[in-house]
Parts: structure tokens; sequence; C-alpha cells
């Protein structure tokens, strides 16, 4: 079988049962489109593994990391490291992940790799206690700090139409490549925390958002700061008391992941594994409309892979 055969029979594959009886839908069952082939896929969905292995085989199908990362580019991740909580809280991003994907992209020939998080408790702690800062200094990589406003710089867009200016965090826009990192998780707020609204973790000033069109400015991070890449962690979702969780009952393990290069296709995938209607989370629609990316996924080549 070649690899164009493989990744066919890979995206028509419809094979899936629920998570578990508290989320709504069996997860990712409907990202598969009959009929569907490509040389590269879209977007990918990867189940039951651990999150190394997942990751693994989801950047294979989209022709491996080299096919984002080139030598002697500088890489930035955003992960979702916002609290000082362990990894079986499922509040941050699990730092296996994360170290995993900083190895991937020094093989490809990174000259370096930064990864960085505006957090919301105390910065040192919640490098520590997440797992990332060892994780990431294990893997070759370099955690930076973030929580200073001089490292930030204010940018415009006549586009947004509530976020018109913000500070960004300068070494993003300096990166050759960004990949996003982010957690799938329930949110107070913004009811589901993913893809897009990882991208609050890149500015400096993010009261003035829930002050304003919460969903809105959401969907107009994307002017400021678009990732190279998304790379969901659905390995452990919170389901409830998000985003930092009361304890491991509001945990759910799901051993799902998602990536691809479309943000908005990567935050509907991510809304079948919780469990939410794509009208629950406004700001995927709203970015959408801004030009951002794809919500109907049943148009686009995914790959569905079991590692």
């Amino acid at each position: 079988m070649n690899r164009r055969q493989f990744l066919k029979s890979m995206a028509v594959a419809v094979a899936g049962t629920a998570i578990t009886s508290k989320l709504k839908v069996t997860a990712a069952e409907s990202l598969v489109q009959d009929g569907i082939s490509a040389e590269l896929p879209d977007l990918v969905a990867v189940r039951n593994g651990e999150p190394i292995a997942m990751f693994r085989k989801g950047i294979e199908a989209l022709g491996g990391m080299q096919s984002f990362v080139k030598p002697e580019q500088k890489v930035i991740i955003k992960p979702n490291i916002s609290f000082d909580s362990a990894p079986e809280r499922a509040a941050n991003t699990n730092p296996e992940l994360v170290g995993e994907v900083v190895r991937q992209a020094l093989a490809a020939g990174a000259k370096e790799v930064l990864v960085f998080d505006h957090t919301l408790s105390d910065w040192k702690t919640t490098y520590k206690v997440s797992g990332t800062q060892e994780a990431v200094e294990q893997a070759g990589g370099k955690m930076i700090l973030a929580d200073e406003k001089k490292f930030y710089i204010n940018q415009k867009n006549v586009k947004a139409l509530k976020l018109q200016e913000t500070d960004v965090f300068k070494p993003l826009l300096e990166a050759d490549v960004f990949i996003n990192l982010p957690i799938l998780k329930h949110h107070g707020g913004a009811k589901m925390s993913c893809a897009i609204k990882n991208l609050m973790g890149n500015v400096w000033d993010r009261r003035i958002m829930h002050r304003s069109d919460l969903n809105q400015c959401i969907a107009e991070m994307l002017f400021y700061t678009k990732p190279t890449l998304n790379i969901i962690d659905a390995y452990r979702i919170m389901i409830a008391n998000g985003p930092r969780g009361v304890s491991t009952d509001d945990v759910r393990l799901t051993k799902y992941m998602i990536i691809s290069t479309d943000i908005v296709a990567a935050d509907v995938a991510a809304t079948k594994i919780i469990g939410y209607e794509l009208d629950e989370v406004p700001y995927i629609k709203i970015a959408e409309n801004l030009g951002f990316g794809k919500s109907d996924i049943t148009k686009l080549n995914i790959a569905r892979l079991e590692a």
C-alpha cells in the first residue's frame, strides 16, 4: 500500500465509540468525510494512544515536522500553561507532548525553539508545577518569560471591529514558525478553550477583551498572531469548572489529538470531542467569517488514525 492509499484508507474509516456517557457525541466520528482522498490531509484526528505516540502518528500523516520547520528557522511554541496545576488536572497542555514537539522541531533543523505562556498563576511556579519547564529543557528547548509588559509591542489592525490594537509578545512576532499547542477544556466565559482561545496568552492585556465583546476579540486575535500549525491536546479534557478546574472529577481521559493548519477547522473538531454544538462557541464562526478557516469540516480531507 502506497502513502496515498494509506491516507485514503484512514480518511474513509468510520469506527468510533463514545468517549464517555457524560459527553454528548461520539468523539471524532463525524470528522471523516467518505470518499475524499489527498496526498496530505487538511486535518488529522488521532485517538487511543499516549500523547507522544499520537503526535508522532499525526505529524507523519502531514508530511513530518520538516513540512513546517525548515533548517535555521526560529520556532516559538505556545502551549496553554496558565495555571500552577499538575498534568492530571488537565488545566495545561500535557508536558510530554510539549517536549516532543520541541524535539521534533529541533530535529527538523530549527535554530532555536522557544516556549512561553502569559500565565495567570505565578509564572515560576506554573512553569515548574505544570511539568512544562522540565520537559522543554530536557528536549533542548528554552522556556522564556512573558509576564512583563516590556516584552510586548503595540500592534494595530484596521480590519478589527473590537480589538483594533493590542500589545503582542515580541518574540512571537520575531519567530519564523509559530506552533499553537492548546489543551481542550471547558471555559466559564467562552464555553470552550482550545486553539483560537489559546491566542489570548499572546497579548499583555486580556482584560480588555472581557470588557468588550469577548467572542469577537478572541477571533480578532488572529489578525495579530496566526499559527503555522495547531496541535490540540485532547488526551485529558476538562469538562467542567474551566479554565482552572476544581479537582480531577472535572477531567475525562479521552485520548484524542487534532492537528491542522486550519485553526477554525481544528476548533470545530474539538467541539465534537468535548460535546458542544458549534453555536455554543461563537468565536469559531466569527473567525471563519473573518477569513481564517473553514467550519464545514465535511468538505475537508481528514485522516483519522489509531495510535
